[in-house]
């Protein structure tokens, strides 16, 4: 996988009595880091943009999935304890258990014996925080998804430059390898930052998608939480 492109030159030359051409074929490779350093300076900042695009995604993908793991017996523990009147053991068991949730019903069991609607709002405000938590870095990557292609483009005016440059100083000995570096450099950038900017789009949906159903399950357990506070007492 290390040779990109293929590239084949013909000579055509007369060494047959007759004039009957024979072809020779002569193999040209390029690899991938060939090409990269034919696009010029402006491929630095997008393969900075796409280390930074991964590095953003992986980190992300696992802490999300993380607080996405949901423990079935949690809510019914809380519940059995608050109805036994054992607020101490509820606490021990949000301290103790490294999620979300915990940390939001931990706020809300703090807050008992207070109006519900200030159990309700400590407990928004923490379900905030760790929102703006599992969002962290998303921002980052949203800018990478339009700037990389951006960047791409800003390489393709450079490149036709280049060559509109190098056209005007070869006056009328133009050659096509005379312009071959403003060209490179005018399409192999675009191509970059645009696979760049693609692939960092589809991570932040991916990654937006999966904070909704964090946010989405945070909210029926304080829905549920809340329910279970305003239970009639027996």
């Amino acid at each position: 996988m290390s040779k990109l492109f293929v590239l084949y030159q013909i000579n055509l030359t007369d060494t047959v009595s007759g004039g009957i051409p024979i072809e020779e074929a002569q193999e040209i490779t390029l690899s991938y880091w060939e090409l990269a350093f034919k696009g010029g300076w402006i491929m630095v900042p997008i393969i900075l943009l796409s280390i930074i695009a991964v590095y953003i995604f992986v980190e992300r993908f696992f802490v999300i999935r993380k607080a996405s793991v949901e423990d079935l017996q949690f809510m019914n523990r809380i519940k059995d304890f608050i109805h036994d009147g054992k607020i101490e053991s509820a606490l021990t068991l949000c301290q103790s258990t490294d999620k979300p949730v915990s940390r939001m019903i931990e706020k809300g069991i703090q807050r008992i014996g207070r109006p519900l609607s200030d159990i309700n709002a400590a407990i928004e405000n923490i379900g905030k925080l760790e929102i703006y938590k599992l969002e962290k870095g998303l921002p980052t990557l949203a800018t990478v998804a339009g700037a990389a292609p951006m960047i791409g483009f800003l390489g393709t005016v450079i490149g036709m430059i280049i060559a509109f440059y190098d056209m005007a100083n070869a006056g009328s000995n133009i050659d096509v390898s005379t312009l071959s570096n403003g060209i490179y450099t005018a399409l192999i950038t675009t191509v970059a930052g645009l696979i760049v900017g693609i692939i960092a789009y589809f991570a932040y949906n991916i990654l937006v998608s999966k904070v909704e159903k964090v946010v989405f399950k945070l909210e029926a357990n304080t829905t549920e939480f809340m329910d279970l506070l305003n239970e009639p007492v027996k």
